[in-house]
């Protein structure tokens, strides 16, 4: 049902709304239709926040073994360009840094005419998926299981940009990137997010500039026209509506690089303590994970105590290597099904039929492990300031009646 924040209330078509200074926080107006803060988006989307926008895809929409863009997550940390640039075409991106030798700039239509094009799909991931289950809660945006997707994206790779701005490869250290949304403030001279990956991450096959999703160009709330996807890594290092790469000859020192921002402790630390900055350490390779998206939690099963699953699982730079389910609460566990990625990088998708003993409530568990023998711990996993990298087993709830 549409709704309208307390930043919206004031007026609605022009009428004002009666005793507007005496509606309880948190309350939304009733049955307004109002401005679409998801253009282009699936209406289930949750938003978790409206500046900036920040929304997240409910599990059983994510049943797709390609994310459709209008269920992709929208994780954005400051305001998206006010509109598309009118000629994409001319849109620029600066190449730099202490290991370029001088400056290069290419325009939209010079990447896609003088580069390779290069198709994966490629999973991007918030480094505070599930920062929900923290407990105590850690700070930031409440995500539950819903930011993550893997889309198909289309673009040049990154190495071949740098190795055409002459990158010095002896020099060269960390790559960082800089976009053009605006930071809350409107301050325009205040730089939002500015992240980035170890040189021999941007170096890999798959890390692309990025000008289409599902053969169409990026939804603008996803980066257009332009974007770095660094599949594998938290999302918050493929920036979006992407100006600049500035190729470091030390680790990036840009916005939320440093302090807690996307680190976690260096070692374990008891719930809710403190740690010191020079104690955290940058997120690099995302954990195994995985995604019950068939059925729906809250299903009742009636007339059959017979049920198919379906969901995906993905890790860092790995392979996942099986999935299992539990309908026990972790007591046994039983093979799923499961498929290859489609590239590196991609999601696989895992089945299985489950014949439910008796009528009651259950919750069917999933649990993947990865190449190396790692797997989804049961509760969760070490607590940290920032509610980053819950990996915990995802658990949905069934009735059989």
């Amino acid at each position: 049902m549409p709704y309208l924040n307390r930043r919206r209330f004031l007026t609605v078509a022009g009428l004002p709304v009666v005793f507007a200074a005496r509606l309880p926080a948190g309350i939304g107006l009733l049955g307004l239709e109002t401005e679409d803060p998801l253009p282009g988006k699936h209406p289930d989307l949750t938003i978790l926040n409206d500046r900036p926008v920040n929304a997240e895809t409910p599990p059983h929409l994510l049943d797709q073994r390609i994310t459709g863009a209008d269920r992709l997550f929208v994780r954005n940390n400051g305001i998206a360009p006010a509109s598309p640039p009118a000629d994409p075409s001319a849109w620029e991106l600066r190449i730099a840094g202490e290991a370029v030798p001088e400056p290069v700039v290419f325009t939209l239509a010079e990447l896609k005419q003088r580069f390779e094009h290069h198709t994966y799909q490629l999973t991007l991931e918030c480094g505070g998926n599930g920062r929900k289950e923290f407990s105590p809660p850690a700070s930031g945006n409440q995500w539950s299981t819903g930011a993550v997707g893997c889309p198909e994206w289309t673009g040049v790779r990154l190495r071949d940009v740098l190795e055409a701005a002459n990158f010095d490869r002896k020099k060269a250290v960390y790559v960082g990137y800089y976009g053009r949304d605006t930071h809350l403030s409107g301050d325009p001279d205040k730089v939002v997010i500015s992240r980035g990956v170890p040189i021999a991450k941007a170096l890999e096959d798959e890390t692309l500039i990025a000008w289409n999703m599902n053969g169409q160009p990026l939804p603008h709330l996803n980066g257009y026209p332009l974007r770095l996807l660094a599949s594998g890594y938290p999302a918050s290092v493929s920036g979006k509506w992407l100006s600049e790469i500035a190729v470091r000859d030390r680790v990036h020192d840009g916005e939320k690089m440093g302090g807690a921002s996307y680190r976690v402790p260096c070692k374990p630390v008891a719930p809710g303590a403190e740690v010191d900055d020079e104690d955290m350490c940058i997120i690099e390779e995302m954990p195994v994970k995985s995604l019950l998206t068939s059925p729906k939690t809250g299903a009742i099963l009636s007339d059959t105590k017979t049920l198919p699953i379906a969901g995906h699982a993905w890790c860092g730079s790995g392979a996942v290597s099986k999935v299992d389910y539990s309908i026990d609460f972790g007591s046994t566990w039983q093979a799923c099904a499961l498929t290859k990625p489609a590239n590196r990088y991609a999601w696989q998708h895992f089945s299985a039929q489950i014949e439910f003993p008796q009528e009651g409530y259950y919750e069917i568990w999933a649990r993947a492990t990865d190449d190396q023998g790692r797997a989804q711990p049961m509760v969760l996993p070490n607590w940290n300031p920032r509610g980053y990298l819950n990996n915990a087993c995802h658990r949905i709830a069934i009735k059989v009646v």
